[in-house]
């Protein structure tokens, strides 16, 4: 089966039907000047760029997925993502599916060396808007623990009573009867517990290899007597 070629057109509701006419016209002048014949074109009018789900985009991606299509131009990224994310994970599909992607604006072609260059760059900047967006949510988590504020759910059992009675032996049932709680809430502080155990035998484990460790060099580099300086005389 030809696979063929996908034009991607789309206009926003506070712009005037002929944004589409001329998005569409160079397009066509693209295509003819470059000998692609076998192209269908999918027009979202009226629809932001915000949305994640546009119904021709969707029916483009669908056929691009079932490798319908082979190449898919745009007239620019604004018209076709609507993040540097979403242009992202829709340039790693056309990249597993081997679909070429052309962009007019920003002369890029995924085929050639200089697209795949960019692609890469686009790639690092979409990394690096992740890591800050995880490092703004890490710090303010930590701000907000440093002022003393409650940090997701509210933990209502009373995690010392019940860590007692586990370490008593006492069965789930009668830790739920005496300390008014839930099965699943025994469960839960047994899991933290276990985890905090866990956590604290790494620790002594790595406290103890570095001694181990710093007690082997001292036998491999013993300790070097100074030379004798002959006196004067």
């Amino acid at each position: 089966m030809e696979k063929r070629a996908a034009g991607y057109l789309r206009v926003s509701t506070t712009e005037q039907t002929g944004g589409m006419e001329s998005q569409e016209r160079v397009l066509r002048q693209y295509c003819e000047q470059n000998g692609i014949t076998n192209v269908e074109f999918f027009s979202d009018h009226g629809i932001s760029g915000t949305k994640s789900s546009r119904p021709a985009l969707d029916r483009m991606m669908a056929g691009v997925e079932s490798g319908e299509i082979g190449t898919v131009i745009v007239y620019s990224f604004s018209r076709f993502a609507r993040s540097t994310t979403h242009l992202l994970n829709a340039l790693q599909i056309f990249k597993r599916k081997g679909v070429q992607f052309i962009s007019l604006t920003e002369k890029i072609d995924t085929s050639t060396a200089v697209g795949i260059a960019i692609f890469s760059i686009l790639a690092s900047i979409s990394q690096l808007e992740r890591d800050l967006i995880s490092d703004r949510v890490k710090i303010g988590l930590a701000n907000a623990r440093a002022k003393g504020r409650l940090i997701g759910r509210k933990k209502m059992r009373d995690s010392d009573l019940i860590r007692k009675l586990l370490k008593a032996g006492m069965s789930y049932r009668n830790i739920s009867t005496v300390a008014r709680v839930s099965h699943g809430s025994v469960s839960a502080e047994r899991a933290a517990m276990k985890k905090e155990e866990a956590a604290l035998n790494e620790k002594l484990a790595a406290q103890a290899a570095a001694e181990k460790e710093l007690a082997d060099l001292g036998h491999k580099f013993p300790e070097i007597s100074k030379p004798e300086i002959p006196s004067a005389s």
